[in-house]
């Protein structure tokens, strides 16, 4: 019967959890994507691209919400069991409180396990896709990131004005600055502009107006009544390098151990290979292995936390305050999950005492409720 009961509890557990998740991360998606329709608005990309870039941001979105969906989950079920008094069937048949908070545990490790999973591997690795996807895209919808009375700088050493934009799609006024070289630069006004293509080759099609070069510290004006401005082999200002959160795990590891393996001067040679990898940006480093392997540590605290609600029955008058406080507890706690992000350093004593807080706490939680029931630890699972 103790088997059925806790299959029944888990049940209920985890397909709150399962629906909790899903439902919450594609709302958040949804209102993210919609921010996304700016790669390809503003920036000119394809429906594409944008696709794969708002579809690879997916599981960053379950990674982060997961810590708080699932002690959400185990409040919820948590409290609904203790007003139906659906607990006291498990009191009835023998199984103790410690039991039930035993059992969870295990499942937990599991849940953790999820998670560095997510955190670790499967996050970094569809950030870089999601990355890569723009940097080996181009620039397709040239008169849609050009917007009327604004500088335009989407693509590198290129700026567009355009005083308006009528019906039909023509630019009036226009105003172009191309940077070829850190001493020359190509300045282009012209009345009216208008998009074509020819073949595969974006053209903005110029009239009336003229072209203003200099180089060499010498300035040459062409005056034109037609001139064709070629949109070819031109990169995007948005950012396409790869960021500290898009490395691997194996290489964050490695560009870690040789920072307090090698000398200053050994490491800086040995680092180029890995993206990022510097003495500049190592306090990055660090804060990115915490986000990974230590935080997801906080999860078997999470699951404690809301079995503080058994320690008192619900006909008790403190019960709503013990909610409260349950309830705020686990927020603190995953905000200051958080928030220790910041107190990393390069330090490694510094580091350490960081990375024990989720030890320190979990004994803490668990001793409190071990104490609290009084109980033998024989015959418990």
């Amino acid at each position: 019967m103790k088997k059925i009961l806790f299959r029944k509890l888990l049940l209920d557990y985890l397909s709150f959890l399962l629906i909790s998740l899903i439902s919450t991360a594609i709302v958040i998606w949804v209102f993210q994507a919609v921010n996304f329709l700016d790669i390809m608005i503003e920036d000119g990309r394809d429906y594409a691209v944008y696709l794969n870039f708002s579809l690879l941001n997916f599981p960053k979105i379950l990674s982060k919400i997961f810590p708080f969906v699932m002690f959400f989950s185990l409040f919820y079920v948590t409290t609904r069991y203790e007003l139906k008094n659906e607990l006291m069937i498990f009191w009835n048949f023998g199984v103790h409180k410690m039991q039930i908070i035993n059992f969870i545990l295990k499942i937990s490790i599991i849940l953790l396990l999820i998670q560095m999973i997510l955190t670790c591997l499967i996050v970094p690795k569809s950030q870089d896709l999601a990355r890569s996807f723009l940097r080996s895209s181009t620039v397709n919808f040239f008169d849609n990131f050009i917007k009327p009375q604004k500088f335009n700088d989407t693509i590198k050493g290129v700026t567009i004005y355009s005083d308006k934009k009528d019906l039909d799609g023509n630019l009036k006024n226009l105003y172009l600055k191309k940077e070829i070289k850190d001493d020359e630069f190509q300045i282009t006004y012209a009345k009216k502009g208008t998009f074509k293509k020819i073949g595969n080759t974006p053209i903005l099609v110029l009239y009336d107006g003229a072209t203003i070069t200099s180089k060499n510290d010498e300035i040459t004006n062409i005056s034109f009544s037609k001139s064709d401005f070629a949109l070819t082999n031109l990169e995007t200002n948005t950012t396409t390098y790869k960021k500290t959160q898009e490395i691997s795990s194996f290489k964050l590891l490695k560009c870690i151990k040789d920072f307090y393996k090698l000398k200053e001067n050994q490491f800086n040679l040995i680092a180029k290979s890995i993206e990022n990898c510097s003495v500049q940006n190592i306090k990055n480093i660090f804060k990115e292995f915490y986000k990974r392997f230590v935080i997801p540590f906080y999860i078997p605290i999470l699951t404690l936390i809301p079995f503080l609600l058994i320690t008192t029955s619900k006909e008790n008058s403190k019960y709503q305050k013990l909610r409260l406080f349950t309830f705020s507890a686990g927020l603190i706690i995953i905000i200051f999950s958080e928030t220790t992000i910041r107190l990393i350093s390069d330090t490694l004593l510094h580091n350490f005492s960081l990375i024990m807080i989720p030890a320190i706490l979990f004994i803490f939680f668990y001793s409190f409720l071990f104490y609290k029931f009084k109980i033998n630890v024989k015959g418990l699972i």
